[in-house]
């Protein structure tokens, strides 16, 4: 899929057995994954309640205007909310998580099997690193194309533990039922036709990447997942373990979100903050790691279309005084943008995108 083309990204070390063998040395942490600074910049809020969605009220029309309410205000004024009563089975939830777990329990270099090629993103390996001299996250991850079928290359997918690859079959096949709700009821919200969002998602390109986050005992000295937005449309984060890491980014602080039991937390892309012509908000959001404990996440991403132009919904710039607020501009271009961009923070591309 085109935004994997755009975003290859260089090779460096194991982080779980990095981890492994320095946690009892006695050593600082490593130079490339002192982020210090950083995590020191902005407060952090423990505990933060961020908004919960009932898909069920939603679905149900004795509470399906309130809860459509509710939404939309999450949308508008949070980027992010947890979705509680999702439908996703919990048969299906639990192998995956036990299938992402045994994968990460696997030694190195069965996990290596499957690492990213020179010019690709796919596989096992991370993410965002362009320069050899670039802080690094205390993380390793492994990211493969879901949907269409066709965009898959199962170099990269796991045949250990067995059950892996029909796990992530059936769970991405249940995510893609709840966005495709989400996306007509997010229309809806915005006034325009129910199957407008989704005539942007068609198909619901699918992508996901699932973070491993080694126990560090010097904590409070890296980064699990640097602060960022999702390029996509719609993210939805599975915990795979019961370990607090994920923190938003609001009136500049961190604030540190504890997940529901059984609940997804969905996010804002930054396509979505364009395509609502500005309405919904794509936040920053960053990983910690714990001391010691692992902890191991699952975003699955929906994108747009690769042959699709990025921009405001017509309708939305035809109702707005202001007119459009973001520039349209080619799918494979934008993604391009949104990767030559992170080492420059995320504002630096969606502000060049941002009509004044």
């Amino acid at each position: 899929m085109a935004h994997a083309k755009a975003g290859a990204s260089l090779p460096v070390p194991n982080v779980q057995a990095l981890a492994q063998t320095w946690h009892g040395s006695g050593e600082p942490v490593p130079f490339r994954y002192v982020r210090t600074e950083e995590i020191v910049a902005g407060e952090v809020v423990a505990g933060c309640a961020i908004p919960v969605v009932d898909l069920s009220r939603l679905l149900d029309p004795r509470s399906s205007e309130e809860e459509l309410a509710n939404l939309g205000s999450a949308c508008q004024h949070w980027g992010f909310f947890q979705l509680i009563n999702h439908g996703v089975p919990d048969e299906v939830i639990q192998d995956t998580k036990k299938d992402m777990v045994e994968f990460f329990k696997l030694p190195v270099e069965a996990k290596k099997v499957h690492a990213q090629v020179p010019g690709g993103i796919e596989g096992y390996g991370q993410a965002f690193v362009f320069s050899e001299t670039q802080k690094l996250d205390w993380a390793d991850m492994i990211y493969l194309m879901i949907s269409p079928k066709e965009s898959r290359d199962l170099r990269f997918w796991p045949t250990r533990p067995p059950s892996f690859r029909d796990s992530i079959e059936r769970y991405s096949a249940e995510t893609a039922k709840v966005t495709a709700c989400l996306l007509r009821f997010m229309a809806k919200d915005l006034g325009v036709e129910p199957e407008r969002l989704l005539e942007e998602f068609r198909g619901l390109p699918q992508s996901m990447r699932t973070t491993y986050y080694p126990p560090c005992r010097l904590a409070a000295d890296v980064l699990g997942l640097s602060p960022h937005t999702d390029a996509t449309g719609l993210t939805l984060l599975l915990h795979v373990n019961d370990v607090q890491g994920l923190q938003i980014r609001r009136d500049g602080k961190w604030l540190a979100v504890d997940p529901l039991d059984g609940a997804l937390v969905v996010s804002i892309g930054d396509i979505l903050e364009i395509l609502s012509n500005g309405r919904y908000r794509s936040i920053e959001h960053r990983a910690i790691v714990h001391p010691d404990k692992e902890r191991i996440s699952a975003a699955m991403f929906h994108q747009t279309c690769p042959n699709t132009t990025v921009g405001p919904l017509q309708e939305l710039v035809e109702r707005d005084s202001g007119g459009a607020r973001y520039r349209s501009m080619d799918y494979m271009d934008f993604m391009k943008g949104f990767f030559a961009a992170k080492l420059d923070g995320r504002r630096s591309h969606m502000d060049a995108l941002r009509i004044y």
